[in-house]
């Protein structure tokens, strides 16, 4: 499930960790499925192009999505025209794939984890996972991407890191977040996000199953209206992640200092990244 990383370092890193190995996949989203499809970002024409040009994933290729989410990275990827399977353990998020690619006969969503998952004796040209790799359990996420592969197939990591506004922005903030979340009082800048995600493509070259690393990234430029904003943030995990009175106050408070300095709108940015390798 397309879940991107707010922090990666200290208290934050400790808790995703925690959250990604325990959390139930199947019901993590359900109550901000919607949500989800309406305020996480899309990826960006450029970084899709660059992985078309890349991957040619014309019809007459198979691909396997994991972690399809509410299908944000899927209706793109059903637009090549290839054979695409697609996972993902939330029915919620599951359900708002299957209706987003309706019209294309050749995608199939199942409700389901890459863990559970078994393989066929069909290999696929690609496994796609979409903001969504750091969900698979560490043990076995490079193991059966690769078994899932053809011989030098491509393992494809396409990442969107949360919208957020300026440090500047953020800074007004702290003192909410110091009240009601201090957990969450730390601005995490792109480079750093960059950094990390490159920590991850190392894993994959490290595990042994893949090879011939290539890795593009982009920085765009959104709007958000607040409540849109607010919403986004209720998806991150760290958020769902607390007590339901304690994001209410949270959310709230934020709402109230976001309106009275900015207005209605606020001025975001986020980080794309592409990554692609070949299975040994």
């Amino acid at each position: 499930m397309n879940e991107p990383f707010r922090s990666w370092d200290g208290e934050i890193l400790s808790l995703l960790k925690n959250i990604y190995r325990c959390a139930d996949k199947s019901s993590w989203y359900n109550s901000v499925a919607e949500a989800y499809d309406r305020t996480r970002p899309r990826y960006p024409v450029e970084i899709l192009a660059r992985m078309q040009e890349l991957a040619q994933l014309q019809p007459g290729k198979s691909v396997l999505e994991i972690g399809a989410g509410p299908g944000i990275a899927s209706i793109e990827l059903a637009k090549l025209g290839a054979q695409l399977v697609c996972l993902e353990p939330s029915l919620s998020a599951c359900e708002l794939a299957r209706l987003k690619c309706a019209a294309y006969p050749k995608v199939e969503l199942v409700n389901t984890t890459l863990e559970e998952y078994e393989l066929s004796s069909k290999k696929f040209d690609a496994v796609v996972a979409a903001t969504s790799f750091h969900w698979v359990s560490p043990e076995v996420r490079h193991q059966k991407a690769a078994a899932a592969l053809k011989d030098n197939g491509l393992l494809i990591l396409l990442w969107n890191t949360p919208p957020q506004p300026s440090y500047e922005v953020f800074q007004s903030l702290v003192q909410v977040y110091q009240n009601y979340a201090p957990e969450l009082a730390k601005y995490e800048e792109h480079q750093n996000y960059a950094k990390n995600l490159a920590k991850i493509g190392e894993e994959v070259i490290n595990s042994g199953y893949f090879q011939n690393l290539t890795s593009e990234q982009l920085i765009s430029k959104v709007t958000y209206s607040i409540d849109d904003y607010l919403t986004l943030l209720s998806t991150l995990s760290p958020y769902i992640n607390l007590e339901s009175k304690q994001r209410a106050l949270l959310l709230a408070e934020l709402k109230r200092v976001l309106e009275l300095n900015y207005g209605n709108d606020l001025k975001l940015s986020y980080l794309s990244l592409l990554q692609i390798a070949h299975k040994i």
